[in-house]
């Protein structure tokens, strides 16, 4: 299993998208509060909260309750785009986690202390002129690479 961890995401939208990814792969959702809105918002039931039944979702007050949860991944990969580590680098591992966060700043520099830059990866540019990709899409990217890695080419 992979696990999503979205720490204090601030769109309804894309913690929707990113949930219904969750719910289509298998991975588990961690929500990391606080959160930018709230859960029963009607823009994270448009973008997928008719998957949250089927959702594997968790929510922690704080990070230091995420980290000791009894579901908490083995490893985390921390995505940035000062990630020096490219993601077609990483070697993942079943029970690994993909950190994410706020759409705004992503995540603060304590966090990106905390993962070091062995753990931080970045999801290559071909244009350098743009900031970065939308939430929804980067965790995309980055399931569908760990789940390859991971399952290969059996998976349906």
């Amino acid at each position: 299993m992979l696990h999503l961890i979205l720490f204090q995401p601030e769109i309804p939208q894309n913690t929707g998208n990113v949930g219904r990814l969750c719910a289509f792969t298998r991975c588990r959702l961690h929500l990391v509060h606080p959160l930018g809105f709230k859960i029963t918002d009607r823009h994270l039931k448009r973008s997928g909260m008719d998957y949250w039944k089927q959702l594997d979702v968790h929510q922690h007050a704080d990070w230091d309750a995420f980290l000791s949860s009894p579901g908490a991944p083995k490893r985390i990969w921390l995505f940035s785009t000062r990630g020096r580590r490219s993601l077609w680098d990483v070697r993942f591992a079943d029970d690994d986690g993909l950190l994410f966060g706020r759409e705004a700043d992503g995540c603060p520099p304590w966090l990106h202390e905390w993962a070091t830059a062995a753990r931080t990866v970045s999801i290559p540019r071909l244009n350098d002129t743009l900031r970065s990709l939308n939430l929804a899409t980067a965790a995309g990217i980055a399931t569908y690479e760990a789940l390859r890695q991971l399952h290969g080419p059996q998976t349906k």
